[in-house]
């Protein structure tokens, strides 16, 4: 079997290349799997309909002969919400949102990508099997609005111990549970 498509959405400033989003495509690349990791414009002064044309294209080149699969983290997670809330989209297999700020997140660099929608309904119209993996501690999300987003998105939920907003400042370079995630859907994930 194959290893998956894997496409990977940053968040507001992207991710460096210490960041597991980095890491990942770059292990992924090397274990013969496709890795997909945009840089979206601008993400410092982010615009929603310009990183929705952009995941549009990206989406479209994705193989479709292989597991299709997308991770998405912090402000990544509100772009693939966005994305799943339209209509005539193309579904992929499995999502990982890790890390959205709370809903109600005041930087107003971001502020195009709020409200945000809540439809559980498009989300299972956008992927088979969507995740959220929340870190605690996480500074631009607490414990409750991390698990009311769960709920109002009727989806899972894996809270990491200690891992605060899951990004370089916090010790997520290497990631081997996501590897295995994007490998076998091995749930629930674990910290690093």
């Amino acid at each position: 079997m194959s290893l998956p498509h894997v496409l990977i959405l940053h968040g507001w400033t992207g991710s460096g290349p210490d960041h597991w989003q980095s890491w990942l495509a770059r292990t992924v690349s090397e274990h013969g799997g496709l890795a997909d990791m945009p840089h979206f414009s601008d993400p410092d002064q982010p615009d929603l309909a310009t990183w929705l044309r952009e995941l549009d294209t990206h989406l479209e080149a994705a193989p479709k002969d292989r597991e299709r699969v997308v991770l998405a983290h912090s402000l990544g997670c509100y772009l693939w919400l966005h994305h799943a809330a339209r209509e005539h989209i193309g579904h992929v297999d499995r999502v990982l949102l890790v890390a959205p700020p709370a809903l109600n997140h005041p930087e107003p660099a971001i502020k195009s990508f709020f409200p945000a929608p809540l439809d559980p309904a498009g989300l299972r119209r956008a992927a088979t099997d969507t995740r959220l993996v929340v870190g605690e501690g996480d500074p631009y999300c607490s414990m409750q609005e991390s698990k009311q987003l769960a709920e109002a998105l009727r989806i899972e939920v894996d809270v990491l111990p200690g891992a605060a907003h899951v990004n370089t400042d916090a010790g997520y370079g290497e990631w081997p549970s996501v590897l295995k995630w994007v490998r076998s859907k091995t749930v629930p994930l674990s910290p690093r």
